[in-house]
């Protein structure tokens, strides 16, 4: 590992530790040049997913894309960027797990708003209606209604 101080290629490994998730090992290092300390992250690298959009272009998965969707939908929420982190990572690794290489737009949406439903009413009708397309405000009320009758135990 090249040094980020003074660049020399050799250092020891002072201290490792797991994340909680297991996903990644943390390393601390010593340069045996200059003798800094840096930290390393090391995770297994992932194989691309390609997304395929409504109008079959075809593009790399980003997930900073799903987090801004989803923060636009909470702003102004009682919703904390902990909590729309930890539904990006469900939602990337539920795609990883049942995706092997190509995912809809459709696919990723329904997640999202699967999540959403969960987390707060509003921001998932704000998601719902930009991923639906809601036309006019009776779309809007049918979804509201739609919730209304969930939380009272009514689903369709």
């Amino acid at each position: 590992m090249k040094c980020p101080y003074c660049g020399f290629l050799e250092d020891r490994v002072i201290d490792s530790r797991e994340s909680e998730d297991g996903l990644q090992i943390r390393r601390r290092r010593e340069c045996l040049r200059c003798q800094k300390r840096f930290t390393t992250y090391e995770e297994i690298e992932k194989s691309p997913l390609i997304v395929v959009k409504k109008d079959g272009r075809r593009e790399k998965f980003m997930r900073d894309k799903i987090f801004n969707g989803i923060q636009k939908a909470c702003e102004k929420r009682p919703v904390s960027t902990e909590q729309i982190s930890l539904i990006v990572d469900e939602i990337e690794q539920q795609l990883r797990q049942n995706f092997e290489k190509e995912v809809s737009s459709k696919d990723i949406g329904a997640l999202v708003i699967e999540k959403l439903r969960n987390l707060d009413q509003v921001a998932y009708v704000r998601f719902a209606s930009v991923y639906r397309q809601f036309k006019d405000v009776s779309e809007f009320q049918k979804e509201v209604e739609k919730i209304r009758r969930i939380s009272n135990g009514k689903a369709d």
